[in-house]
């Protein structure tokens, strides 16, 4: 039986890579906590997202 990555474990290694777009997305969030609204930092989300998508798919 081959050794197979669990999702949990290919969605730590991939979120491992972005941790520069995962603070500057966090930086956003907490700019204006108490005011968050949709899309505040959508900008910043996308690069985390295209960032976690183009990794996971290295794995």
């Amino acid at each position: 039986m081959p050794n197979k990555t669990r999702p949990i474990e290919k969605f730590a290694k991939a979120t491992a890579q972005c941790s520069a777009e995962a603070a500057a997305y966090g930086k956003c969030v907490v700019a204006d906590y108490n005011a968050v609204q949709k899309d505040m930092c959508a900008k910043e989300f996308m690069r985390l997202k295209d960032c976690y998508l183009a990794a996971s798919k290295k794995i």
